[in-house]
């Protein structure tokens, strides 16, 4: 193998050898430990060192890099300290995660080490966001992420490379192209000659690297990092590689031709390059016993800390108060006078008065910047807080929900608008799997409001109807809110921005136009987790949340005789049990209504912790009413026969009559 080490010194060359023989040293050891049922799991790197290692020296210490289950060398080259790797592989409690992931799915700012997810694509995109508040904050500096050829194939990684070329952003998207993703093989993975080639396709460019070339990956990066410094943007490197052992070790690698692993073993990038050093001097025979002599006394010493760990007591309260990063709310009352707006004007007024006190936050969705978004809640922003704050994206959810998660892993603030609430669909991934779980898995918050236009009764069909939110308070980690006045709509909007973790906020488009309220001028916030009495009586409690509330203030307004609480839950995740608790026992009677269909929605869980908590004090079954068990319709009769509303008052005096 050829290295070209011009301009490179000597001290340079011995630290890329010392940081391939410890990442090798350490798989072997891994290997055997594995053997011994030591660790649980291992997915080898062998064969492919040169590329993380490569890559990390290339960079700075402060910039970013988001590596997979094979990139060790991406964390020893940061040099974390041994016994805290393995405290995590075996999952102790000083591992990064508190025993609640493995292998390399964590993060720790302190080594600006993002880990990834087992789904792959999404740290991809969440790369995207890192570099932009990079570039936000004029801090030249370059992210990197890697993927395998496998990933390649996932559509966040098109999400992700197409918004950081319209973008310009100073990411490395680094594909390891190691042959198999398991066990299919790359002719049954893509049909182009090279991942490289798609580099045309997105408009940036792309550079084959030979991976198992140390000097070749160092050198090619190091240039093109320091390029991208002064000039951001995107670029995309294959390193084209090979998998020397199984997808993890139990998959084996039968699969693989014996021809085609004899000749990748003459590749191998660490006995090369150490013969390559021999050759030309810069290290002899009893150097290079004593490099590895220390790093095996370094991984010894390292694990006898990790070993001698006591395993994990479970702790029901630390386990329950790590599921979201604890949010200090500070009620802020608005000085000014009030004045009677529109539910759509408050959502406006509240999203301009946070960019107001948040001077980095940004917003981003589809069309919201010169055309103000399809309902014109943005109109204007634009000419206020510029285009870099006021994001026009791509058609992408899903990358466009990560770019939120990697803004907040750099500490930025983010709003991002589903153009429909249907839509989040196409972004379901990052949302529940990666928003949802990261402060829980290692403490990383996801400072991300998911704005959702939702909800039935306009004529607009199954895409643009849905009213989603028992997807997400089914899913730990994430906050709902779900408003049904003005009022309630931009103090909680306020709130929603200031709490650090992810919160999905529902917006009934049917309300935007038809409901109007006092509401103050000024900001203000309003907590979470408190429910609304709207009205109060002793025959029935009635609970219900954003067009439900209105539905049901109609029939009370009908039938002026029945004696109510018409509870408005507000927040849906956390959830006021105790005003539905003290409610129930009061009037002895419940029924919930929501848009949503029936099963499977947030009526069925209210109904059995009413039932599980107030059974002694009911004088009736809980009763549910909800919308029917199709897809939202569009014709106006189908429509209305769908929806909830006008079976709400039959069942309601029905309960009464019991």
């Amino acid at each position: 193998m050829q290295y070209d080490i011009k301009n490179i010194e000597p001290a340079t060359l011995l630290k890329l050898y010392r940081n391939m023989i410890k990442s090798r040293l350490i798989e072997e050891k891994m290997l055997i430990l594995l053997r011994q049922g030591k660790i649980s799991k291992w997915f080898s790197g062998i064969g492919q060192e040169a590329i993380a290692i490569g890559v990390t020296m290339a960079l700075n210490k402060e910039e970013y890099i988001l590596p997979m289950h094979r990139n060790l060398g991406v964390f020893t080259s940061r040099e974390i300290p041994l016994h805290k790797l393995f405290a995590q592989w075996q999952g102790k409690a000083s591992g990064f995660t508190k025993g609640r992931d493995r292998s390399f799915h964590f993060g720790t700012q302190d080594y600006n080490i993002i880990g990834m997810i087992s789904h792959l694509g999404p740290q991809l995109g969440v790369a995207d966001g890192i570099a932009l508040a990079s570039k936000l904050k004029t801090e030249q500096k370059v992210t990197a992420v890697f993927t395998g050829e496998g990933g390649t194939s996932e559509g966040d990684f098109h999400e992700a490379l197409n918004v950081a070329s319209v973008w310009r952003l100073p990411v490395l998207f680094c594909v390891e192209n190691n042959g198999y993703g398991l066990s299919t093989p790359t002719n049954e993975q893509y049909n182009c000659k090279n991942i490289a080639d798609r580099g045309l396709g997105y408009g940036m460019e792309s550079y084959i690297v030979d991976g198992n070339n140390i000097m070749e990956v160092y050198s090619k990066v190091k240039e093109l990092a320091e390029s991208i410094r002064k000039d951001p943007r995107p670029v995309l490197f294959e390193f084209k590689t090979f998998r020397m052992r199984g997808h993890e070790e139990a998959s084996g690698t039968k699969y693989v031709p014996k021809d085609l692993m004899d000749l990748w073993a003459k590749k191998d990038p660490v006995v090369n390059f150490e013969l390559f050093l021999k050759e030309r001097g810069f290290l002899t025979d009893e150097e290079e016993s004593g490099i590895k002599q220390n790093i095996t006394n370094e991984i010894n010493t390292h694990l006898t800390l990790a070993f001698e760990e006591e395993d994990i007591t479970p702790d029901e309260i630390i386990e329950l108060n790590d599921v979201y990063k604890h949010f200090e709310y500070e009620s802020i009352t608005s000085l000014k006078e009030s004045k009677n707006i529109r539910f759509i004007d408050a959502i406006s007024e509240g999203l301009k008065q946070s960019m107001e006190r948040h001077a980095a936050l940004v917003i981003m969705g589809q069309d919201i910047a010169e055309y103000g978004g399809v309902f014109k809640i943005t109109e204007g922003f634009v000419e206020q807080f510029g285009k870099e704050r006021i994001r026009n994206t791509p058609i992408c959810e899903s990358a466009i929900v990560e770019v939120g998660m990697g803004l907040a892993i750099a500490g930025i603030k983010s709003v991002v608008e589903m153009q429909f609430a249907d839509f989040v669909s196409s972004g379901f991934n990052p949302v529940v799997n990666y928003l949802a779980k990261s402060h829980y898995r290692w403490g990383q918050s996801a400072d991300v409001v998911l704005r959702m236009p939702c909800g039935g009764g306009v004529a607009a069909g199954p895409f643009h109807s849905q009213t989603n939110e028992a997807w997400f308070t089914k899913t730990p980690g994430l906050k709902v809110v779900y408003p049904a006045f003005p009022y309630d709509a931009k103090g909680l909007l306020a709130t929603a921005i200031n709490d650090p973790n992810p919160v999905l906020f529902f917006e009934h488009k049917g309300l935007y136009r038809s409901i109007r309220q006092e509401v103050p001028s000024d900001y203000y916030t309003l907590p979470f987790g408190k429910a609304s009495l709207i009205k109060t009586g002793a025959e029935v409690t009635i609970i219900s949340y954003g067009a439900g509330v209105h539905w049901a203030m109609e029939v009370l307004e009908k039938n002026t005789s029945i004696q109510a609480d018409l509870i408005d839950l507000r927040t849906l995740q956390p959830l006021d049990t105790q005003t539905i608790y003290d409610s129930v026992k009061k009037t002895g009677k419940a029924i919930i209504l929501q848009e949503d269909s029936l099963f499977g929605g947030i009526a069925s869980d209210i109904s059995a912790l009413i039932v599980e908590h107030c059974f002694e004090h009911l004088d009736a079954p809980v009763k549910r009413v909800a919308s029917m068990e199709t897809p939202i319709p569009f014709a106006k009769q189908l429509e209305a026969q769908y929806l909830a509303k006008d079976r709400f008052e039959a069942a309601l005096l029905a309960l009464i009559a019991y």
